[in-house]
Order: structure tokens, then C-alpha cells, then sequence
């Protein structure tokens, strides 16, 4: 090719390249969506700030933003039509051996956490079924792992850093600042951007998981307390089924030297010979190991592996909870919905949560059970299914956690929360022109 063909012939690959360029649509980003697919978010102005220094003028420059924390609400309690501020790069984890608590970044995991305060000798009082989720949403929204004398996940904070709506970063503690310091704990996303904080360790411990199948609930009725307390964490499955829990998972706390014993039966359930996984026919490779195995806290409280996808996938999830001695009479109720819930089931999970003083913590001041539906993704029906459940619950005052999905009315849950007005008057307080709040602060919390 002599040099005149050589540019004639380059020029047209040249010109049709920049043309194709030029006239090719252009790309627009995946939408984004919160970790079960189920939620869209609705704007796609997210900040994401490399350090805590950067949070307030990201605060200062927002006429209205949420937090987003590890996408595992399932409702839109962290959407925003403006602006939403990931804190994903804020993963600082600092201990204090002396004062024995850990001060963590809000983009921190309780998988990113738990094996770096275990190898200090120390760990939390519990965590919730899955460890993916962040530190500073699971507080924000009262999510829970299982207990009888277990506390939710934000009974542990003693203190924690805050950005208000006005760009002012306020500290605030268990020791300095009483029932206002109680008031924010669960603050729902509504009080300010969480930057730090700061939690109550304990000295690290061995769990041993064994797992029984087949617990009639006959059993409950004269033996709740002594079946879910019957370990340090006991969750029972069901699909609401022959009236039984499918499976009970026992995680029981070893004493230093002390040897991991189970029996071959349990109230008439019998111990399972292989692992399983909380839902029928799934693979258990993803769960924590079972079959009476001792393994660290953090590696049997959670029911699922940090390093798998937790649960199911593509779901959706609802919980309520219910007074824990009446729980027996809550079951029962929801148990006379079985063939309209049991289609559109994974299946469901029955805790326990101890009380506490948090203004918005579901456990608010009563012990707790906690009746959690992990769904199929078919939205259309489970949302006719909820009031239906709702309404065989009302006799309970059921209380639904605030990130998953419900469709009680704002008066109804106002009724179930004697703090509401004082959790509205600190918001207005420290938040005056509702920078913080969204269309599910708005719907859920003012409209009653």
C-alpha cells in the first residue's frame, strides 16, 4: 500500500470510527436498586465521601438527603427523590482495650468488624442472621439478632457521632446525655448523617449451632420460654405447615474448656444428621456451621457466611414483633392464614429480643418475639397477604421493623410507640426544615 492509500484508507477508518461514535446512544447507568432488586432509588445524585472530614459540607450542600447504608432495607425508608450520601469509605475500626468498646466508621460491616475485635479477645453481645449488613444502619432501624436476654443490635452503642442539618458534627453518649442520647439511637435516618460509633464489647466466646427438625407447636404452649431460651440464640423455622417449626436452630455459648454436648431430641423435635439450610431444598453451603461444631461467635450467631450471598437472593422480607408472652397466641393467629401465606413463602423465622429503653426500638420496653416472613419476590400478593396479617396480629400491637415491608396505618403504629411525640419534637429540633426527612419519614412518622 503506497502512502496515498495508506491515509485515504486510515482517513475513512478514522472517520467512520468518530461517526459511530458520534452517533451512538449513549449509555445510560444500571439503575440502582437496594440488594433484593425490589427497590428502584430514586435519584441517581449520590455522594460518596472518602473521609468523616467530608461529611458536613456534603450536609451543608443538600437542601434534602438520606443515608444510604448497606441497601438491605427492603422498603423506601432510604430512598430519596434529591440526594443520598453513601459512607462506604468510612471504615475506621479503632478499640479501646481499657474502656472495652470499639469506636467504627458507618460504612463498617459486622463482617468487617467481628474478626478484627475478636482477635483483640473481644466481641459484641450479638449479631443479627446476616453479617453484611452495616453497623450504622442495623442501629438505625432497630434490627436484631435472637435472645431471650439478648438485646437488639443498637442496645450496644455508648456513644456516636452525628452531622446535624446544619453541618454541625454533635457527639452524643450513653454517660452524658440520658433520655435525649436514647431518643437518637434509633434514629430511623431522620436526625442526622451517623459518621461514628461507638460500641460496648464483651470478652470474645465459642458457639456451638445444633439444629433439630420438626417441633410441633403444641410444645410452645406450656414450654416458650424454656424452648427459646434453651440457648444464647434459638431461632425456629416454618412454613406455617402442619403446625410445627420446620427446624430450631440452638446457638449455644461455651464456657472456656467446656465441651459442645446436644441431646438426640428436643421437646419431640430430633436433631438433624446433616446441615441444613432455613429454607427446605436450599444448599446449606452458604450457612454456619452446625452439627454442634464450637467455632467464634461471629462465625455461628449469624445463620449465614460473610463471604456468600446471604439469604435467598432475589426476596422480600417482613417482620413484626409481637409482646413475647403472648407470642404463643400470636403464632396461632398468624398460623390461620397458612395456605394464603405458605405459596408466597421462603419461610419464617421466630425470635426472641429482649426490651429496652430506645425511644424507636421495636423492643421498646417489652420483651419481644419477632415473626419474620422471608418472601418470595411477588410483590402483588404479599401485599394483599400483609393486611390480612396485620389484622390477625392487631390483638398483639404488633410493631414492624422499620426497614421491611408493611402496610400498617401511620395512627396504628403511632399507638405502638409512646415516645412518637418526643422522637417528632427532637426531629424538629435538630433538624427544622426536614433536610433528613424523605417521603417514608413524612408518610410513617408526621402524617399521624
Amino acid at each position: 500500500m503506497n502512502k496515498r492509500e495508506f491515509l485515504k484508507s486510515s482517513g475513512a477508518i478514522m472517520a467512520g470510527s468518530m461517526i459511530s461514535r458520534l452517533t451512538k446512544t449513549p449509555q445510560r447507568p444500571a439503575p440502582r436498586e437496594n440488594w433484593a432488586g425490589n427497590i428502584t432509588y430514586s435519584t441517581d445524585h449520590v455522594h460518596t465521601p472518602a473521609s468523616i472530614d467530608e461529611v458536613p459540607s456534603v450536609v451543608r450542600s443538600c437542601s434534602k438527603l438520606r443515608a444510604l447504608g448497606s441497601r438491605h432495607s427492603f422498603n423506601r425508608i432510604a430512598d430519596s427523590t434529591h440526594n443520598q450520601i453513601s459512607l462506604q469509605h468510612l471504615d475506621q475500626i479503632a478499640i479501646d482495650d481499657k474502656a472495652r468498646t470499639v469506636t467504627v466508621g458507618a460504612g463498617v460491616k459486622y463482617g468487617q468488624l467481628a474478626p478484627v475485635i475478636d482477635a483483640r479477645g473481644f466481641a459484641l453481645h450479638n449479631l443479627a442472621s446476616l453479617p453484611h449488613i452495616s453497623v450504622a444502619g442495623a442501629i438505625a432501624t432497630a434490627t436484631h439478632g435472637s435472645g431471650i436476654h439478648n438485646g437488639n443490635l443498637a442496645t450496644a452503642v455508648h456513644a456516636f457521632e452525628i452531622v446535624n442539618a446544619s453541618g454541625e458534627v454533635i457527639h452524643l453518649s450513653r454517660d452524658n446525655d440520658g433520655d435525649q442520647f436514647r431518643g437518637f439511637v434509633v434514629g430511623l435516618g431522620a436526625v442526622g448523617i451517623v459518621t461514628r460509633v461507638t460500641l460496648d464489647l464483651q470478652p470474645t466466646f465459642q458457639v456451638a449451632q445444633t439444629v433439630y427438625q420438626n417441633l410441633s407447636f403444641d410444645e410452645l404452649a406450656h414450654n416458650f420460654d424454656a424452648i427459646f431460651g434453651a440457648g444464647y440464640s434459638v431461632s425456629l423455622f416454618t412454613d406455617w405447615q402442619n403446625h410445627q417449626a420446620t427446624q430450631v436452630w440452638i446457638k449455644s455459648k461455651l464456657q472456656p474448656g467446656e465441651r459442645s454436648e446436644s441431646a438426640p431430641g428436643f421437646y419431640g423435635a430430633k436433631r438433624a444428621t446433616e446441615k441444613l439450610h432455613p429454607v427446605t431444598g436450599h444448599s446449606a453451603e452458604s450457612c454456619t456451621e452446625q452439627m454442634g461444631i464450637p467455632g467464634p461467635w461471629y462465625e455461628r450467631l449469624p445463620h449465614f457466611k460473610m463471604n456468600f450471598t446471604p439469604s435467598s437472593g432475589r426476596e422480600l422480607q417482613t417482620e413484626y414483633m409481637v409482646p413475647r408472652d403472648r407470642g404463643y397466641e400470636a403464632i396461632l393467629a398468624v398460623e390461620k392464614l397458612r395456605d394464603q401465606i405458605t405459596p408466597h413463602l421462603f419461610v419464617t423465622e421466630l425470635r426472641t429480643i429482649a426490651a429496652d429503653d430506645l425511644w424507636m426500638s421495636t423492643a421498646y420496653k417489652r420483651d419481644s418475639l419477632a415473626i419474620h416472613f422471608t418472601w418470595k419476590p411477588e410483590w402483588d400478593d404479599v401485599r394483599r397477604i400483609l393486611p390480612q396479617i396485620e389484622a390477625e396480629l392487631k390483638p398483639f400491637t404488633p410493631r414492624p421493623h422499620w426497614a421491611k415491608l408493611f402496610t400498617l396505618s401511620p395512627a396504628l403504629l403511632e399507638a405502638q410507640y409512646t415516645r412518637l411525640a418526643d422522637f417528632k419534637s427532637l426531629l424538629k429540633q435538630y433538624d427544622p426544615d426536614g433536610k433528613f426527612r424523605n417521603d417514608f419519614i413524612e408518610r410513617e412518622i408526621f402524617a399521624s
